[in-house]
């Protein structure tokens, strides 16, 4: 995040991570900001309320392949006052439950948000006051929940490509709960 011209803060949420992710953020300059209560959701509250900018840029904490420039990709369409909310499109074999659930209900149920090329996709970005508009789902529905609400709400709405994103993939067993959530 550092290496984009547009960002001077960068908030990271601990949300009962285990892992060595806080020592890493604050040693390389990140706020760092406890949640205790287990959810991207509540992870992505914390981070809004926490936030001094407009421009909140999110991206999944679990891919470090992100081009160098992906937060001022995901920022520009706010900044320029061309859009008020942005959804990541990117290049990756189509993950399980976007192409065997998400894609196919909103192809059936929302027509017109099909064009979506990654509508369960983490990495957005979004005027502060919207978000604070908004009731964010706790669970793994967060992603889709934000497009169908921003949606419903008549914003401008962008999508701009990443690049490449590599991912790593759960065991097909564990997706049954990730896919309720997302329903």
């Amino acid at each position: 995040c550092k290496k984009n011209k547009s960002v001077d803060e960068i908030i990271v949420v601990n949300n009962l991570c285990t892992d060595r992710t806080e020592e890493i953020a604050k040693k390389e300059g990140a706020k760092v900001i406890f949640c205790n209560k287990q959810g991207k959701g509540y992870a992505m509250e914390e981070g809004i309320k926490h936030s001094k900018n407009n421009c909140i840029v999110f991206l999944d904490g679990d891919i470090n392949d992100y081009v160098n420039n992906v937060v001022d990709i995901l920022a520009q369409p706010i900044l320029e006052n061309r859009a008020d909310f942005v959804k990541a499109d990117f290049d990756r074999e189509h993950g399980r439950v976007t192409f065997l659930v998400a894609q196919p209900l909103l192809e059936i149920l929302f027509p017109n948000m099909k064009k979506y090329g990654q509508p369960l996709s983490g990495m957005i970005a979004g005027r502060k006051d919207v978000f604070e508009k908004l009731t964010l789902e706790k669970d793994y529905g967060v992603d889709i929940g934000l497009l169908l609400d921003v949606t419903n709400m008549n914003l401008r709405i962008e999508e701009v490509f990443i690049g490449k994103i590599k991912n790593v993939s759960k065991d097909w067993r564990l997706l049954q709960t990730m896919c309720k959530e997302v329903m």
